[in-house]
Order: structure tokens, then sequence, then C-alpha cells
């Protein structure tokens, strides 16, 4: 059997290369009755901010052919409630699982302010991940995920905050992935990674009416996958750091062609809505791959996709 243990540039090790995309697992709690959610390389918990956010508008999610849409909003407790809530990181550090966080804001004092706050009770987090890509919130998000400027200020300020070690998840909604992660990795990000959804839109055709309410929404699922692979390939190449690669994965060869496209690790999110065990799934996939083809290490087949 192979080893699936794995190194992210000396920052971060996990048990093996397969993670929760953000705002697709929760907060753990509730998918810990399926299994024992510690068994996963690290789970990403759902965006939290300075503050509480309702989110946008209902109705937020729309399915799409091999996808789907969703407009949530970013929708979550605030740090306070995360840090204390029972059902939040006390929970998370009773389980033993590798905690990553994923932090957003609608300023840059916002990503700061979370960060520090993290900081001094970062008992039990690994690592924390900037979200500077959501297509669905008006202010923060995305406008800092498609400006090379704003996105580095962002990785600045929460690397002055924070010791932990930093993710920056981009955005596929620019035309230069290259210039984005050289720009966070320049400013101080550890790791990148992507990506984060499309943005695209839903109308039925017999109301009349956009589908969700926030108009546009962000899609996922195996309809993006093409777009996802070529974009880590891109950026694997255009930054000497781990890449996590998303987007569409619901499968071991799905995992497998993002490792040989030049990921270290990968997120899987859509695909828990229909099966909860899907990253227990993708696990046992990738371990299988390693196995029929002789190779002892996810390490080895990492980039190896051949010309």
């Amino acid at each position: 059997m192979a080893d699936l243990t794995t190194n992210l540039g000396g920052k971060l090790t996990l048990k093996n290369p397969v993670m929760t995309a953000s705002g697709t697992f929760g907060y753990g709690f509730e998918y810990h009755k399926f299994f024992d959610i510690s068994q996963l390389g690290a789970v990403v918990v759902k965006g939290i901010a300075p503050f509480p956010s309702h989110g946008n508008p209902t109705p937020r999610v729309a399915e799409t052919a091999c996808g789907m849409l969703n407009a949530i909003g970013l929708q979550g407790p605030g740090v306070e409630k995360f840090l204390h809530g029972e059902e939040y990181m006390p929970f998370l550090r009773r389980t033993g699982a590798t905690v990553i966080v994923n932090i957003w804001g609608k300023s840059i004092a916002d990503y700061q302010d979370v960060a520090r706050r993290l900081e001094a009770d970062k008992a039990g987090i690994a690592a924390l991940e900037i979200n500077i890509s959501c297509p669905n919130v008006k202010a923060g998000g995305i406008a800092f995920g498609t400006d090379p400027v704003l996105a580095k200020e962002v990785v600045s300020a929460v690397r002055e905050a924070t010791s932990l070690p930093l993710i920056t998840k981009l955005s596929p909604n620019v035309s230069n992935i290259g210039e984005f992660a050289r720009a966070v990795v320049d400013a101080g990000s550890d790791m990148i990674s992507l990506i984060n959804t499309l943005t695209g839109m839903a109308i039925d055709a017999e109301t009349m009416r956009f589908k969700i309410a926030n108009k546009t929404g962000g899609l996922s699922g195996p309809a993006v996958k093409p777009v996802a692979l070529r974009m880590v390939y891109e950026a694997s190449h255009a930054v000497d750091v781990p890449v996590i690669g998303m987007g569409g994965i619901c499968t071991g060869e799905d995992a497998v062609e993002f490792l040989l496209a030049g990921a270290s690790a990968v997120a899987v999110g859509t695909a828990i809505f229909a099966d909860p065990y899907a990253p227990l799934k993708v696990i046992e996939g990738i371990n299988g791959y390693l196995d029929r083809h002789g190779f002892g290490t996810v390490a080895e087949i990492v980039g190896k996709v051949h010309n």
C-alpha cells in the first residue's frame, strides 16, 4: 500500500492529499455522523469573517447540467462564535482533524482582523485559507481576487497578522492565473488553492425569472473540471509553492488528474452534496491508482503529466 502522507512545502503535513473545499462541508460536525472526519487530509471550514453574516436572499442554489450554481453569500457565524461555539472549533479540536480555516472580509482590515483573532486562539488550527475569490458577495471577495494589486495587499496584511501557514484561494474569473499566483506568493502566501467557482447564471424560461435571487452565482461541479485542470497546470508552472487543486473532483481518477497537472493536494467540494462519503472514496481511488502503477508516494506523480 502506498504512503499517502502529503508534505506541503514543509509548512503543512497531511495524512493524505484529500481535503474538503470550503463551503461544501460546513464546519465538520454536519458530516461527523457519517464518518470520522479525522480520516481526511484536512477539513477546510466554511468562510469565517470578523462578523456574523446571513448571506444572500433565497433562492440561493440552482442545479445545472453537470453541476450547480450557488449564491450563498458566505453565510457564517463570525469569528467569535466559531472559536467558542460548541459545534465549531471546540468540536473540531476534539475530533483530532487537521483544520484549515477559510477567512474573508469586506475590507483589507477585516481580513487582518480575523487572522489576528484566530492567531490569538490558534490551538488546533493548521493553516488559514484566504478567500479572495468568492463571486457572490458585493464587497470584498472577488473584488480582491480579480485585481492583483489588491490581492497582494490582502495577503500582505494577513501575513503580518499571523504565523500560521497561509493558503490563498484564487479566482478562475481572470485572464492570467499565473499573474495572480505570483502576486500572492510574493506577498507571503505559502501555498495557493484553485479554482473557486466560475461566475454563471440560470434563468427559468417558463416563469421568466432568475433561478437564484442574486441573479448570478458560482458554477461548480464536473462542468468546471477542464477549466480547473488547465488553471492548476498553469499556476503550478508560475510559482514554486504547493498548489491545492479543486473543481469537479468526484472520483479518485479525477483527483489523480489534478495531481498529474501539478497539484500537491486536492479538495472535494460539490460531490459531497450528492455523496457525503465522496472524500473517502477519492482517498481510496488515489491509493488504488498508486498501487496499480507501482508508485510508493503521492509526490511521485505530482506534475508528471507527459507532453
